[in-house]
């Protein structure tokens, strides 16, 4: 099979009889052998109802219906388990994403041998107050994840050689960071193109609000220490706990010592409990001790996870 398209929703009714003709229309016209996976995270509207009404008509379309609402990364990971396609491609079911860009996608993937291909909405229809933070956005993740040809990030229009989609694992809200994910296990080749972007036609977006990018800041934070340090906690706690614990005794010595000049050259001297700097000392190498703890602790869980032993392998001869 060429390709698997995988559409996450969340009550959009009004949008996927339209949807599915348009790519039907795409796949036809390309001769690509294809499925379409609907993933119905949880909707109230009808939009299952919708779906099954699409399988009885067409043998292309596939569908997950989840009990409730688990969000879009949930949706991803399980629509990329059952695809089959060699290349799979993920799009928004609100019409913004156009299906008319999966050729070229596809040819992306196919022909010029990236592993992972994501969108790039250059000209959004989108007001300010979500474009502008977007942006600030982006330029954290390409900052910390270090692909630097990526300008959107959370794009949903993507595509994926059939491998990284196996070898991937998206959970809570990552889906906004599967370029880095698919960078950390090894995927490198990662392209981009520019996508038309249309604007929404039926309803209201599904994403809105602060939290969406409180919550995406603190993810990008969560797979940076994971990428860095999550076979080696130590590396990261013992250091940080070590070098607190000794800035502590150091500065615990040199109240002592202070104290002790002054008595030995008949100076005014205080009760070292009297300084703030020794409550401060002790609670650098209480803190420090902590850190240690927990990075010999993190090292213990770790050398005895079911996965610590888990890599990514390529090819086996």
């Amino acid at each position: 099979m060429d390709i698997s398209v995988v559409i996450p929703l969340y009550n959009e009714v009004e949008s996927l009889p339209e949807l599915y003709a348009w790519i039907e229309r795409v796949m036809t016209a390309h001769s690509f052998t294809y499925e379409v996976i609907f993933v119905s995270d949880g909707s109230t509207d009808g939009s299952w109802q919708v779906i099954e009404e699409l399988g009885k008509s067409s043998p292309y379309v596939h569908g997950i219906k989840f009990r409730r609402n688990y969000g879009k990364s949930a949706a991803l990971y399980c629509g990329f388990a059952q695809a089959q396609g060699n290349v799979v491609i993920t799009m928004d079911a609100d019409l913004q994403d156009s299906p008319d860009e999966i050729p070229e996608l596809y040819h992306m993937i196919t022909e010029e041998g990236y592993d992972l291909v994501s969108g790039w909405k250059k000209k959004r229809h989108d007001p300010l107050s979500k474009t502008l933070p977007t942006k600030l956005f982006n330029a954290t993740a390409r900052r910390v994840s270090g692909i630097k040809n990526l300008h959107d990030f959370n794009c949903g229009l993507k595509a994926y050689r059939s491998e990284v989609v196996k070898n991937i694992e998206v959970y809570g809200e990552m889906h906004r960071y599967i370029p880095y994910i698919a960078k950390n296990v090894g995927f490198v080749r990662i392209g981009e193109k520019v996508v038309h972007h249309q604007a929404r036609k039926f309803g209201k977006t599904k994403f809105g609000g602060l939290n969406r990018f409180v919550n995406g800041y603190l993810d990008l934070i969560t797979l940076w220490f994971l990428s860095t340090f999550g076979k080696k906690p130590m590396h990261f706690f013992g250091l940080l706990g070590s070098l607190m614990f000794m800035l502590g005794f150091i500065s615990v010595i040199v109240v002592g010592a202070s104290k002790l000049y002054n008595m030995t050259h008949g100076l005014a001297y205080r009760l070292v409990t009297d300084s703030p700097y020794f409550f401060l000392s002790l609670t650098a190498m209480i803190i420090g001790t902590l850190l240690f703890l927990a990075g010999f602790l993190g090292e213990l869980i770790s050398r005895n996870s079911t996965e610590r032993n888990h890599y990514q392998i390529e090819k086996n001869i």
